[in-house]
């Protein structure tokens, strides 16, 4: 894990951000356009016996109560390319949250770890329609975190999670793109709001 401190650079109307594993390719125009590395991923041994800290994420120091929303477009091509918002404790405690393309299909998805990952999904056309984005929302709020869904950019309302989150602890968030299986996809994360 390369953590990388970019305090003179503003995005989303905010300074301070902190690249986790910068890619080697992104760029800030009209949002954020990030390019994800090749067999990158954000997982912690279940299921697959491996741990992986690789995936990018372009982190905002937040509070013990806040709330993180982005749009974003994804040109997903291979399995398991993924991407939307990652709220990080440290490398055993996180949690990720966006798209996921699993055998041709995007999936809401969300990934809670506590020292071992879980998944849950849930099919993007099933719930969504034909949408060419997604906004999510995470909210985090005494000892949870509760994440929201809308096709395009609604109001996110719909809960695809809640889940525990250590309360009171300092944490970082903000936008994250990965690609286990593949050679790297384009994300464009078009607009993101904090709000404390």
């Amino acid at each position: 894990m390369v953590q990388q401190q970019t305090d003179d650079l503003t995005l989303f109307e905010r300074s301070g951000w902190e690249w986790l594993n910068e890619p080697a390719n992104w760029l800030s125009y009209a949002g954020v356009t990030i390019t994800s590395d090749e067999r990158t991923d954000f997982w912690r041994t279940t299921h697959y016996g491996f741990t992986r800290d690789t995936g990018h994420a372009l982190l905002q120091p937040v509070g013990a109560q806040f709330r993180m929303r982005t749009r974003f477009f994804g040109d997903y091509r291979e399995q398991h390319d993924q991407a939307g918002l990652m709220l990080r404790l440290d490398e055993s405690n996180w949690i990720k949250t966006g798209i996921e393309y699993v055998d041709g299909e995007q999936y809401l998805s969300a990934v809670v770890t506590r020292d071992f990952s879980d998944w849950s999904v849930l099919p993007v056309s099933a719930v969504c329609g034909e949408a060419e984005s997604v906004t999510i929302e995470v909210e985090r709020f005494e000892d949870a975190v509760h994440i929201r869904y809308a096709a395009e950019d609604g109001e996110p309302v719909h809960t695809l999670r809640t889940a525990y989150f250590p309360p009171d602890v300092a944490a970082h968030a903000g936008p994250m793109c990965a690609s286990p299986d593949g050679a790297g996809f384009p994300v464009r994360f078009a607009t993101l709001t904090l709000e404390e």
